[in-house]
């Protein structure tokens, strides 16, 4: 797929591309893992990568056949997560992400959000990082039918994004969300973050290591 000729809308993935919080997810998640018992291997916590925390944790209550209900387990991930996001003072943005917002948003380009993470989380982090003012909307996948790799949430972005597909990219750094992409048939560059070692990107239609590349790269375009 080749990049828009018009850029009228970017939509962010916000764990990994905004802010580096995939480690303090992995550590709640981990701990009510190992509240509940269960041996959760590297390669099956990489599926999980990028889905809602709900479809995460019924996919888990299946694998493991256990009794808990996954409502309640999102409650007891996200109660972890939220100690960790409050007393960790070294959880920061991603290097050159803000830049890349002010480029964008001083371009006149619509900025979406689109993120698994649930609507909590993210006004969390918008409020923390001073990031409401540049973002047309917000969308979490949790409160959609269904979570990354279906494409439902950046069909839905690019709607409220008032953009058409062509017009549109996705910045992702999951396999899961890269997808989800390109099934919504919009470009998607992955963003090729330290913390997110485990995801290949190989069905991405672009690779960066850093922002700055893809602010030149809209610059010359």
């Amino acid at each position: 797929m080749n990049f828009p000729k018009k850029l009228q809308c970017v939509i962010f993935d916000m764990d990994g591309v905004i802010i580096d919080s995939e480690e303090i997810h992995k550590k709640a998640y981990y701990e009510t893992f190992k509240s509940l018992g269960v041996d959760v291997s590297e390669a099956l916590y990489k599926t999980l990568t990028g889905s809602s925390t709900i479809n995460a944790f019924q996919k888990l209550v299946n694998h493991f056949n256990l009794d808990n209900i996954p409502e309640d387990l999102v409650l007891q991930k996200r109660k972890r997560y939220v100690n960790y996001f409050e007393n960790d003072p070294t959880l920061s943005l991603v290097h050159g992400v803000k830049d890349l917002i002010h480029f964008l948003y001083e371009q006149n380009i619509t900025l979406v959000l689109a993120s698994s993470s649930a609507m909590v989380n993210i006004n969390r982090v918008f409020s923390r990082f001073g990031l409401n003012q540049y973002f047309t909307a917000k969308i979490s996948g949790a409160d959609l039918t269904a979570s990354k790799p279906h494409p439902e949430i950046f069909e839905k972005a690019v709607l409220l994004g008032n953009a058409s597909n062509e017009n549109c990219i996705v910045i992702e750094d999951s396999d899961n969300g890269i997808k989800s992409a390109n099934d919504a048939e919009i470009f998607v560059i992955g963003y090729n973050n330290p913390f997110s070692a485990d995801q290949t990107l190989k069905n991405a239609d672009l690779i960066i290591e850093d922002f700055s590349e893809l602010k030149k790269r809209i610059g010359q375009s």
